[in-house]
C-alpha cells in the first residue's frame, strides 16, 4: 500500500510536467526573443502580435544578388498555396538583414515584383543591423554577417516555421520551390 502512495504523486508530477512543454514536435526548439519592429506600412509588429497563430518566418534583403530573389519568389509561392489549403490565417515574416537600404516602400515593391501580396505577409525593418544580427543569432541560431568591401549579407537561406507559442520548431531550404508545399504539408500535420 505504502508503494501505490509514493508512486501517485510521482505519476501526476510527470504527467504535470510533461504538459508544460510545447505540443508541437518538431527538429528543435528555439524559443524567439521578444522583439518590436516596424512592418512594411511602418507600423509595430512584435512577437506579442504573432502568438497564436504559426508563422514562417526568414531573412532577406533587396539587394542581394543571390539568394534572396527566389527565396522572395518561394514565399510568394507559400503564401498561395496556403490560401489554397485553408491556412492564410499563417503569418508570414520576412526580416530584412539590410535595414539601412531596405526602407518600407523598398521592401513593399520588392515583395509585390514577385508576386506576394501583403495580407498575411510582414516585411520587417527600421531597425540597426546590431539589433537584426543578434536577433537572428539567439531567435534563429543562424549567423548574419556583412561581405567585407560589398554591400552582400550573409545570412540563413531557412524557412523556419514557428509555433502560435513562439518557438520555431522546423527549418526548411527556402531556395527550393519543392520544399513550400512540403511546408504546407507540415503545418497541417501539427495543427
Amino acid at each position: 500500500m505504502s508503494g501505490i502512495k509514493l508512486v501517485l504523486p510521482i505519476l501526476i508530477i510527470v504527467i504535470l510536467l510533461s504538459a508544460c512543454g510545447s505540443k508541437y514536435e518538431g527538429d528543435f526548439s528555439f524559443e524567439i526573443q521578444d522583439f518590436t519592429f516596424a512592418d512594411h506600412n511602418g507600423e509595430k509588429l512584435s512577437l506579442n502580435d504573432l502568438k497564436g497563430e504559426f508563422w514562417v518566418a526568414d531573412f532577406i534583403f533587396t539587394n542581394c544578388t543571390t539568394v534572396c530573389p527566389p527565396m522572395t519568389a518561394n514565399m510568394s509561392k507559400l503564401q498561395d498555396q496556403l490560401k489554397e489549403a485553408g491556412l492564410d490565417n499563417v503569418q508570414l515574416v520576412s526580416f530584412s538583414v539590410d535595414p539601412k537600404h531596405d526602407t518600407h516602400k523598398i521592401m513593399k515593391e520588392y515583395v509585390k515584383s514577385r508576386g506576394g501580396t501583403l495580407d498575411n505577409w510582414h516585411l520587417l525593418t527600421d531597425y540597426k543591423f546590431e539589433e537584426i544580427k543578434e536577433f537572428s543569432v539567439k531567435s534563429f541560431k543562424s549567423p548574419v554577417e556583412k561581405v567585407a568591401d560589398s554591400n552582400q549579407v550573409l545570412h540563413s537561406t531557412s524557412f523556419f516555421v514557428v509555433t502560435p507559442e513562439g518557438n520555431a520548431i522546423k527549418k526548411f531550404d527556402g531556395r527550393k520551390a519543392a520544399n513550400m508545399e512540403k511546408i504546407v504539408e507540415y503545418i497541417q500535420s501539427i495543427q
